[in-house]
C-alpha cells in the first residue's frame, strides 16, 4: 500500500499520524513479478498449443492451401485433411477443390499423411481419382495404410482389398529392423497403440532402432528373449488385433468377404478371448452374409432346407 496524505487518511477514517509514520510498502521485486507471470505464460502457451493443434478449429482457404501444400509441420497438414473429410461428410461440394492435394498426399513420404489421405478419399465414393489412388495404396509399405485403403475401397463397392481385410483379423508378427541387442519396453498382454514402441534394438554405439507396432492391439507373446541378440528380419513378437480393428474388418467383409475369409471370421463368431459380444455378433452376421453370396442369394438355413 502506498503512503496516503493526511486529507485522504482522514476521509477514510485513518489516523493521520499513523498514516504519516507507517512504513512504505516496497514495489514487487523483478523475481516475485516473474514468479507471478510464469503460471500465466504456462496457461497461455498451453492454450496456444492446443488451439494450433486442435482439428476442430476451422481453417480458412489460405490456411488450407498452405497446410495441404507444406507438409513440414505434419499436424497442420493432418488438420487440413480432417477439415476436407468434415466438409465431405456434410455434403459440401466445394471440398472437391482440394482433391488434387489429397491425392498428392496419398504419395507422401510420411505414413501418417498417407493414412489420413486414405481415410479422406473414402468419404467420396464417386471420385475416380480417389478410387485409383486407393488401389495404389494397397501396395503401401505401411500395414496400417494398406488396411485403411482396403476399408475405404469397400465404400466404392470394390473388393480389391479383401485380402488386407482378412489380415486385420489375424495376429501380426513384428520383425527386427536391424541386428543387435533386443530390449522389450512392453510385457506380454500389455495393450499396444498404433505407433507404440514395443522394443528397441541396439547395435554398438549406433542410435537404437525402435520397433513400433503398426496396429493397435495387445502384445500377445514375445518370440525372442529380452536382452537377446537378434538378426535383422528375425521374428520378435506377436501382436493380437484390437477390438476396433476387428470390428471394422468384420463390417467390411460383411459386404465383400469371400469363402476364403470364413475360417478367420468364424473364429470370432465362436467367441474370441478378450472380444466384446458385439464382435461375436458381427462375426456371425458376416459369416452368414458370405455364405449367402456363395450360395447365390440363399441363407445357409434356406440352402439346407430349413
Amino acid at each position: 500500500m502506498t503512503r496516503m496524505n493526511n486529507k485522504n487518511a482522514e476521509t477514510v477514517g485513518f489516523d493521520s499520524e499513523a498514516a504519516r509514520t507507517s512504513p512504505k510498502t516496497s514495489a514487487p521485486s523483478p523475481r516475485s513479478a516473474a514468479v507471478a507471470i510464469v503460471p500465466i505464460l504456462f496457461v497461455l502457451i498451453t492454450f496456444l498449443f492446443w488451439y494450433s493443434t486442435w482439428f476442430g478449429r476451422p481453417l480458412d482457404d489460405r490456411e488450407m492451401a498452405q497446410y495441404l501444400a507444406e507438409t513440414s509441420v505434419s499436424h497442420r497438414t493432418q488438420h487440413a485433411l480432417a477439415q476436407v473429410a468434415t466438409e465431405l461428410a456434410r455434403g459440401d461440394r466445394d471440398a472437391r477443390r482440394w482433391y488434387p492435394q489429397v491425392i498428392r498426399l496419398a504419395g507422401s513420404r510420411e505414413p501418417q499423411l498417407r493414412l489420413m489421405a486414405a481415410w479422406v478419399m473414402g468419404q467420396d465414393n464417386a471420385s475416380e481419382g480417389f478410387h485409383k489412388a486407393l488401389l495404389a495404396l494397397l501396395a503401401d509399405p505401411d500395414a496400417l495404410v494398406r488396411a485403411n485403403a482396403a476399408l475405404a475401397l469397400v465404400r466404392f463397392g470394390d473388393a480389391a482389398g479383401e485380402a488386407q481385410l482378412r489380415l486385420l483379423l489375424r495376429p501380426y508378427t513384428l520383425v527386427a529392423p536391424q541386428a543387435g541387442s533386443l530390449q522389450f519396453l512392453l510385457k506380454e498382454h500389455d495393450s499396444v497403440r498404433s505407433g507404440s514402441v514395443v522394443a528397441r534394438i541396439r547395435y554398438g554405439d549406433a542410435p537404437p532402432a525402435d520397433v513400433r507396432s503398426p496396429l493397435a492391439g495387445q502384445l500377445e507373446r514375445q518370440l525372442a528373449k529380452d536382452k537377446a541378440t537378434v538378426l535383422a528380419g528375425a521374428e520378435i513378437a506377436v501382436l493380437s488385433p484390437g477390438q476396433e480393428q476387428v470390428w471394422e474388418a468384420l463390417r467390411a467383409l460383411y459386404l465383400v468377404g469371400r469363402p476364403e475369409d470364413l475360417g478367420d471370421v468364424e473364429g470370432y463368431a465362436q467367441g474370441s478371448t478378450g472380444m466384446p459380444d458385439r464382435v461375436r455378433q458381427q462375426a456371425a452376421l458376416t459369416a452368414e452374409a458370405i455364405r449367402k453370396r456363395e450360395s447365390g442369394g440363399m441363407t445357409s438355413e434356406e440352402s439346407s432346407g430349413h
